[in-house]
């Protein structure tokens, strides 16, 4: 056997599944379950039923219902894909730009008030993406057709 062929062999074995690793992995499906529940309970749904205050908000901002029930249809979408496993990585990408745009109308129109949330929830969806980077070649596979 070649060097090659037996450095092919030992990468091609799988990784052990330690006690740590199992830890880890339930962990960050914990997280990213908490997530998710905050992203479709406590931030979606109030915009997607009106909530008085929500109203309130996006009035202020002069996007009116039509923008509220985007970003709240926006935020379910990211809730139920950080759920998905092949659509993980992706979901904690796009929740962290909204997030992003969401600092900037903290401290634009709304005076920093809350300015630290979005940027709190930055840090776990970060490091959810990244843990789920690998989940990113399926969906590209999926999505040009499972070549």
């Amino acid at each position: 056997m070649s060097e090659t062929t037996a450095s092919a062999a030992v990468a091609a074995q799988p990784v052990p599944v330690t006690a740590g690793r199992r830890r880890a992995r339930t962990a960050l499906r914990g997280l990213q379950v908490l997530l998710a529940l905050f992203y479709a309970l406590a931030s979606a749904l109030p915009k997607l039923i009106a909530y008085p205050a929500a109203v309130e908000s996006f009035d202020k901002l002069g996007w009116g219902t039509a923008g509220m029930y985007v970003i709240g249809a926006l935020e379910l979408a990211g809730a139920v894909a950080l759920l998905v496993p092949v659509l993980q990585s992706v979901a904690a990408i796009a929740l962290s730009a909204l997030m992003v745009g969401a600092f900037v109308v903290q401290l634009t129109a709304f005076d920093g008030e809350n300015a630290a949330t979005p940027l709190v929830l930055i840090v776990p969806l970060a490091l959810i993406a990244w843990a789920r980077r690998d989940r990113n070649s399926e969906l590209l596979r999926l999505i040009r057709g499972g070549k």
